[in-house]
């Protein structure tokens, strides 16, 4: 560039060097920032909204991270599942918006689901206990990893179901009853939704005799081009709702966020990377 004889716009460059942290390291909360920037938190603020307000960065809510927007990266630099939260984040905000009780975004891994994002920050009713991005949540007895199970391919399940035949805690006994998960998968699919195991109580290893919540969750898969790339729940306290009220109430609400999530991540070009 030629040498220009003018002032450089400081906080304009203040700016910049938040969006390139942001770019190296992926996430980061308001502290992380500051101390990497020696920005006030205040005018780090100021930044971060403006930026977000020009589709530059968005905030997790799971953990309140800010993260750079993946509109701004070539597509074959970005990471799918990161990218589908991006898309996510925000319907699951509307959702809480109507509902009031907490969603969260799960991903399927070799043998569990994987908490990305959660709206129970944001929901009045009632509040997920602290559960940090990438709480692994167990796939056989959670109305999320059920509805993965049911939805997924079936080459796909028989894999996983393979692997979790391997292991030996009594969390997973239930691959090695083939009737019992053929009927999981059967009634699910059927239902268009999935339910808790009777016996799960949201630890991944405890039955819910052992370790109970006091919840119950109904889940549904997000699909894009075939695949399970997600799981969105919804989840309440058992005092105050049984199943048959719940999705009687709010069935709708959390298909129509599914099918919102699948055709901006279609829109997206996620599946065809």
């Amino acid at each position: 560039m030629r040498d220009y004889r003018v002032k450089t716009i400081e906080s304009l460059a203040r700016g910049l060097d938040v969006l390139r942290i942001l770019q190296d390291v992926r996430a980061a909360s308001l502290h992380d920032l500051h101390l990497a920037t020696g920005i006030p938190k205040p005018t780090l603020t100021r930044i971060l909204y403006t930026a977000h307000q020009h589709g530059l960065v968005w905030q997790r809510m799971v953990d309140g991270a800010f993260l750079p927007s993946h509109t701004l990266q070539r597509r074959v630099e970005t990471d799918d599942d990161e990218w589908l939260v991006e898309i996510a984040s925000p319907v699951l905000g509307e959702l809480s918006e109507r509902l009031q009780w907490p969603s969260v975004f799960s991903v399927p891994r070799l043998d569990y689901m994987e908490t990305l994002e959660t709206n129970s920050s944001r929901t009045y009713f009632d509040a997920l206990p602290p559960r940090p991005h990438g709480f692994r949540v167990n796939m056989l007895g959670s109305a999320s990893g059920r509805a993965y199970l049911a939805f997924c391919p079936d080459q796909e399940l028989e894999a996983v179901l393979a692997r979790l035949r391997l292991k030996k805690d009594p969390a997973f006994r239930l691959a090695h009853d083939d009737d019992a998960v053929r009927r999981m998968v059967e009634t699910t699919r059927r239902r268009g939704y999935s339910v808790r195991a009777p016996d799960f109580g949201g630890d991944h290893d405890r039955p819910r005799s052992e370790a109970d919540d006091g919840r119950e969750s109904i889940a549904m898969p997000v699909r894009v081009d075939g695949r399970v790339v997600g799981c969105i729940n919804l989840t309440w306290r058992r005092q105050a709702l049984s199943v048959r009220t719940a999705v009687q109430r709010h069935l709708e609400d959390l298909r129509t966020a599914v099918a919102t999530v699948e055709e901006r991540a279609r829109a997206a070009g996620l599946g065809h990377g």
